[in-house]
């Protein structure tokens, strides 16, 4: 064999070993740092929890960003049990640039919030006028927030009025009206032909600062004065005293909604998805669900449809995909609401009604052959993974 030649598979050799010993020293640090992320921040759309490590001269340096200082002290203190070396140079959010404006309001009738800070990406959600939500980050022309659903996504920064702490206990504490009309304006005057200072849709939520002319006075969260009819608004207080929905009120609220059209990520009157859907309908009666379908067959109390759907009743979440086999899981990828009949109203395209009933002029046999569960969702508020508005950490300010 040549020197060169030599030479060369002995450098190789070397650093073959040298690679190796660095990832047999890395790989408890990383087993510890999923084993921390998988038991305590499963799903990364409502939890931060983006940690590496590096390791140098024996010393793991931990870098990243996570938004739950508890799940940090977690693995910290995993790590030192283990007597591993460490620097932890890993950031707590909400970033320290933003200063105490770690808080704000949704200051648009409906804020698109995306999977990434850029118009072009991805529609993840949407939040309505009037919601509080935490912020995280700053982006150019985006916020990263997270909104009672705990969602966490990019919102454009016209979207979200900033604010800090007292400003934000003291937009909940006001006086405020909330709309229950589908789809409305807001005006510069207490008069319809006076300029129009926004659109309105059901469930925006604005500060009342008196009535004029049967119009509610309200103010935004950035400050704008606006009128609203007085017949398209409740008091928001009384409404949400009187939110203790039957399986009417859910049924009455989602056929409101018919021919809606269908749109990915929206969660209001001018479209929204399927999970949008019944996340709009159970939030204008009151209740907060999660976001995604595959988080919404998570909460509420199983319906038993082993041998039928005899057990179900009005408001009950229907859930649709495909079961688990040997090689993958089951996947979540619909969700409609039931409304007794054996019929289920749901987002498709619109939103429309369909039937498990295959005798049935709008049977689907799609949805019935991709049946995965059902869900009672009214008699789990408050517990089971359900919220009411009037007990959701963000509604009072505590998030």
């Amino acid at each position: 064999m040549k020197k060169g030649t030599a030479i060369t598979l002995l450098t190789f050799f070397l650093a073959f070993i040298h690679v190796n010993a660095q990832e047999d020293k890395m790989n408890p640090v990383t087993k510890i740092i999923e084993e921390i992320k998988n038991q305590y921040t499963p799903d990364k759309r409502v939890a931060i929890f983006e940690i590496t490590a590096i390791d140098s001269a024996n010393v793991f340096t931990l870098t990243g960003e996570t938004n739950i200082p508890e799940v940090k002290e977690k693995l910290l203190n995993n790590l030192e049990t283990r007597d591993l070396n460490f620097n932890d140079e890993i950031r707590l959010l909400p970033e320290p640039d933003l200063g105490d404006k770690i808080y704000g309001v949704v200051n648009l009738s409906v804020a698109n919030i995306r999977s990434t800070p850029a118009h072009s990406a991805e529609l993840a959600t949407q939040t309505l006028l009037g919601t509080p939500v935490k912020i995280y980050k700053k982006a150019p022309g985006f916020y990263l927030i997270q909104t009672p659903d705990n969602y966490i996504a990019w919102v454009d920064e016209d979207g979200v009025t900033p604010m800090n702490k007292p400003q934000l206990d003291e937009w909940l504490n006001s006086g405020k009206v909330i709309y229950i009309k589908e789809y409305g304006f807001s005006f510069s005057k207490p008069t319809e032909m006076s300029l129009r200072v926004s659109d309105l849709t059901a469930g925006n939520i604005l500060i009342n600062l008196g009535e004029e002319n049967n119009f509610y006075k309200v103010k935004y969260p950035d400050g704008r004065i606006a009128f609203v009819e007085k017949n398209n608004c409740e008091n928001f207080i009384t409404w949400l005293s009187k939110k203790n929905p039957t399986e009417a009120d859910i049924v009455l609220t989602a056929e409101s909604f018919m021919g809606i059209p269908y749109l990915w990520g929206g969660t209001s009157a001018k479209g929204m998805d399927c999970s949008g859907f019944t996340k709009t309908v159970y939030f204008l009666n009151g209740i907060v669900l999660d976001r995604d379908a595959s988080q919404q067959v998570n909460t509420g109390i199983l319906v038993d449809t082993k041998t039928g759907f005899q057990n179900l009743r009005a408001g009950d979440l229907l859930f649709f995909g495909f079961h688990a086999t040997d090689s993958t899981k089951e996947r979540v990828t619909h969700v409609g609401i039931y409304i007794g009949d054996l019929k289920f109203i749901h987002a498709s395209g619109r939103v429309k009604i369909n039937s498990l009933d295959k005798n049935a002029e709008d049977f689907s046999e799609f949805r019935l052959n991709h049946f995965i569960r059902a869900k009672r969702i009214l008699n789990s508020i408050d517990e089971n993974g359900v919220s009411s508005m009037k007990r959701n950490k963000f509604y009072l300010g505590e998030m």
